[in-house]
């Protein structure tokens, strides 16, 4: 591999491109000119060996035309969508960092040199953040810059224990390769969540620069729809993160029904005024139940997500795989099971005891409903045994799993 400098040349002195400006483009003709003149200024005035490439996404108003005649590249991505502009844009690219924003005069491309020196100082995603560098009036609605984003990045956070605090800003930087090794997806809005979050869990070193908000040069209403896109953006970040989406709620819906059978099964529980009986007792079980199937479908997400490789590996999860045979699930669910069957057989024998009369709802109660929950309980575990089998089925055949390791 030849080695590069910073100047746009490699040890035998060849041309090389450091940095590929990238522009997604959907009629963007008022602003596209005073863009690209900015990057090619940043360009030219810090010597930097680069391009200026736009993402044309479809436009009916002549700015492929007019990025052409600025001095630009041009590609034309016939899927729609900001993330597949984008993305055929990141493949296309000359240089070894792309530096991404807006054609809109939104940001600032004359302000890079932040941007390409964290990438050049190693960072392999280099994130703006306009709450630290500045939101000018009129550049971001109230509902985004006080709801939407704060909410969305904070999330993003959470979830995935993110340092970043601007998740959506359209002014980044990155390094090509690395970025397209996260093999990104998603064709929306929803891509630039994507990129930072497949960033985190793939432990690419991420920082930020503070960067400025402009008020955009159009006059007309941008691409973004607030709700659509905002719910699109949650949505991406519920589906990666197993956890929070499952496994979280499944754990305290389990915990809560499982503590109500086992306080209420005995009899009724009285607090001062307040007496909890079979109705308490019965929604106890439909807590524990939907807990469990919770805690299953977390189960699958994260073995699906892993095996396919959208989401990072556990060792958790290895260890639970190591241990996990379809027959030890087939156990645990037929013991449950059989355990329902006979507490249903004692409360039938109960009832003949009674000449099969009427009997004392409160009392027949407290016997079938713990019943009925272990046998549901006994036959979700059953069949989400055999369906986590299918899932293992390729991983078995393919990889050194214990069943295949000698």
């Amino acid at each position: 591999m030849q080695k590069m400098d910073f100047t746009g040349s490699d040890k035998n002195g060849s041309s090389t491109c450091e940095l590929t400006v990238l522009m997604p483009c959907l009629n963007e003709a008022e602003t596209l000119p005073i863009c690209i003149k900015k990057a090619k200024n940043f360009l030219s005035l810090h010597q930097v060996e680069g391009e200026v490439l736009i993402a044309d996404n479809g436009s009916t108003d002549g700015s492929p035309g007019i990025a052409a005649d600025c001095g630009a590249r041009v590609i034309h991505v016939e899927q729609k969508g900001y993330g597949s502009a984008l993305y055929e844009g990141i493949k296309e690219a000359k240089g070894r960092f792309i530096i991404m924003g807006d054609a809109d005069d939104s940001y600032d491309f004359t302000s890079l040199m932040p941007f390409l020196s964290a990438l050049r100082d190693g960072n392999q995603l280099v994130m703006g953040n306009r709450f630290r560098g500045g939101i000018k009036p009129g550049s971001m609605p109230l509902l985004h810059r006080y709801l939407g984003n704060p909410v969305l990045s904070g999330i993003g956070r959470i979830f995935f224990n993110s340092t970043i605090g601007d998740f959506h800003c359209g002014l980044r930087g990155f390094d090509k390769n690395s970025i397209l090794q996260l093999n990104l997806q998603t064709k929306g809005m929803e891509f630039a969540s994507e990129m930072v979050v497949k960033a985190t869990i793939n432990n690419l070193h991420i920082t930020e620069v503070p960067t400025t908000l402009s008020p955009d040069g159009r006059n007309r209403p941008p691409h973004l729809n607030s709700w659509r896109d905002g719910w699109r953006h949650l949505r991406f970040l519920l589906l990666y993160s197993p956890r929070w989406l499952f496994l979280y709620p499944g754990l305290v819906l389990l915990i809560f029904g499982l503590l109500g059978i086992l306080w209420l099964t005995p009899g009724p529980v009285r607090l001062e005024t307040v007496t909890f009986d079979i109705h308490s007792l019965l929604y106890s079980a439909v807590s524990l139940i939907l807990g469990v199937q919770l805690l299953s479908f977390s189960l699958f997400a994260k073995t699906y997500g892993t095996y396919s490789g959208y989401l990072q590996e556990n060792d958790k999860l290895t260890m639970f795989m190591a241990a996990f045979t379809l027959e030890r699930g087939l156990i645990v669910g037929f013991v449950l099971l059989s355990l329902g069957l006979i507490s249903s057989v004692y409360a039938i024998y109960s009832w003949g005891s009674s000449s099969f009369g009427d009997l004392i709802p409160s009392s027949m109660m407290r016997l079938t409903i713990p019943a009925l929950t272990s046998i549901t309980i006994g036959i979700q575990i059953v069949f989400s045994t055999f369906l986590l089998s299918v899932f293992l089925i390729p991983s078995r055949h393919t990889s050194n799993t214990p069943e295949n390791s000698s």
